[in-house]
């Protein structure tokens, strides 16, 4: 078989690799805890869901106009409004089968071949391989003094004349950080100055904990819409616990909001729209859930540090949004790929490697599931790894013996 060289070129993504992986573990009869997935547990909104059967309930489910259904355009409308203190028109706004498409369509509308794209470590996994899948070149950008918050300093060492755009991710996916009002405030300024596109990938902002509230990136700009080169993307996977309805959206000018519709016209054809009558439901209904999830994923934060306080050797970062941490391990094992696949061979407990996102010698954990499973996996993570742990445990009904300390 011979396949093109920019396909053999793309990584599996080590997550849905992870899943499957647990998946078969499961159907072995393994009590597999699974801290890799950014997945909530709670229910979809009721709102989102009578708004779907209702849709469904019609029997009309056509074609929709490629970038949105009206009526859920004019609901991210007023999200916008609301949450960015941003005015927008229809026009700026595309509705696409996720953010992650969201983010795909912006690289594939504003990249030539060799264009730079910066990305700042830690990243979320597929934004290296989107840059490399429109021919552009990834430029990893990670802070020399070791945090995970970027130094304007270090994007400035990395800028070069083919830099297109920078993406930004805050509340950071893997390691929870908010970057600050200062760091923002810079860096929108020098992409205004310079004509570089600023990607904020805020899928997360509303799940902070702590009193915090990321700024949005258009309070660093004087510029309206149609002239900044701020483009936002968000969705309702993470904020509603609506991971498998695939619903995201990217506001930007008129200009690359038509090119994006064009792209996506190519290749979708539109997004479903009985999934965009959810997502309508959900973001025009009650919004307590998105309260109530955040209390609960704060709640487990809480827990998940109280756990390492007790694990020696292990440094953790305090996250203040998201449900992901990312946790240094490197007392114990400095590659993350071979600890990761440990820890599911010997613990049944999924993680990911920290070298997926940029930073080796990390795991990234999530705590988006129950207490049970936080409290559970990170036990069997230090009785694997720690020789001060007790040396026998039970995964499910099985008592295992700790052999390889």
């Amino acid at each position: 078989m011979t396949l093109s060289t920019l396909a053999r070129s793309i990584a599996e993504s080590p997550t849905l690799r992870l899943n499957e992986e647990a998946r078969l573990l499961r159907e072995r009869g393994e009590a597999v805890i699974h801290l890799g997935i950014g997945e909530p547990k709670n229910r979809a909104p009721l709102t989102a869901l009578l708004s779907a059967a209702a849709k469904l309930n019609t029997g009309e489910i056509k074609y929709s106009p490629t970038d949105g259904i009206p009526s859920l355009k004019k609901a991210i409308i007023r999200y916008t409004e609301e949450n960015y203190d941003k005015v927008i028109a229809p026009e700026n706004v595309i509705v696409s089968a996720g953010a992650k498409q969201s983010i795909f369509n912006i690289l594939y509308a504003i990249l030539n071949p060799q264009d730079e794209v910066l990305i700042l470590a830690p990243f979320w996994v597929s934004y290296p391989e989107m840059v490399k899948m429109c021919y552009g070149v990834p430029v990893i950008v990670t802070p020399e003094d070791g945090t995970f918050q970027p130094r304007f300093e270090d994007i400035e060492r990395k800028l070069t004349s083919a830099t297109k755009a920078i993406i930004v991710n805050s509340p950071n996916n893997p390691s929870g950080v908010i970057f600050s009002d200062e760091f923002l405030s810079q860096l929108i300024d020098l992409c205004e100055r310079r004509g570089i596109y600023v990607i904020m990938d805020d899928i997360y902002h509303k799940l902070v904990f702590d009193g915090k509230h990321p700024t949005p990136g258009y309070r660093f700009t004087t510029k309206d819409v149609e002239s900044t080169k701020i483009i936002v993307v968000n969705g309702v996977a993470k904020l509603y616990g609506m991971t498998g309805f695939r619903i995201g959206w990217a506001v930007a000018n008129r200009q690359l909001t038509q090119v994006m519709t064009n792209v996506q016209s190519q290749i979708t054809t539109c997004t479903s729209p009985f999934l965009q009558v959810a997502a309508e439901g959900a973001l025009t209904g009650l919004q307590s859930i998105v309260e109530n999830l955040r209390l609960a994923i704060q709640n487990n934060r809480d827990v998940i540090m109280q756990e390492f306080k007790s694990f020696p050797g292990v440094k953790c970062v305090k996250p203040e949004g998201t449900f992901y941490c990312l946790p240094d391990f490197r007392a114990y094992q400095k590659d993350s790929v071979a600890l990761s696949n440990f820890l599911l061979k010997k613990a049944f407990v999924v993680t990911v490697p920290g070298k997926e996102f940029g930073m080796e010698g990390h795991l990234r954990l999530s705590y988006a599931g129950s207490i049970k499973d936080v409290t559970e996996g990170i036990a069997r993570i230090k009785w694997a790894l720690d020789p001060q742990s007790p040396n026998e445990i039970y995964i499910g009904d099985k008592k295992m013996v700790r052999d390889w300390l």
